[in-house]
């Protein structure tokens, strides 16, 4: 079983910079995935970004690309999304899930096993 506990969602101006966290617990695995999805009001679960626990090779949604960065520390098991030039557009829930034991990367939110509550992310005009 592995537990995801996210952090750092708020309300923010146009422009301005956010960085969430999520931290995992449980047990280990020799590779994952990790990922952060999205979910604006009325729309359905989107690919943001997603980052190989092992390499740290990481994918972007073309909509983030260029103002987000997904990283990973692996001692402390935790994921992080930096997002800068946040635009109002980027308003929404923002899960982390991770996929273990998997090495390729993925934007599809049914390869993904566990799951964080969701942070919410208010980006004002």
């Amino acid at each position: 079983q592995v537990q995801l506990v996210e952090s750092g969602g708020g309300l923010v101006r146009s422009g301005d910079s956010l960085a969430l966290a999520c931290a995992a617990s449980g047990r280990t695995y020799s590779d994952y995935l990790m990922a952060w999805f999205r979910q604006a009001p009325g729309k359905g679960r989107e690919f943001a970004a997603a980052i190989r626990g092992g390499d740290g090779t990481a994918d972007y949604a073309d909509s983030v690309k260029g103002r987000f960065t997904i990283s990973r520390d692996r001692a402390k098991k935790t994921m992080y999304l930096q997002m800068n030039s946040l635009k109002p557009e980027d308003t929404a829930v923002y899960y982390c899930a991770i996929a273990p034991a998997r090495g390729r990367l993925s934007r599809l939110d049914r390869d993904y096993t566990y799951w964080g509550q969701g942070t919410q992310v208010t980006v004002s005009s």
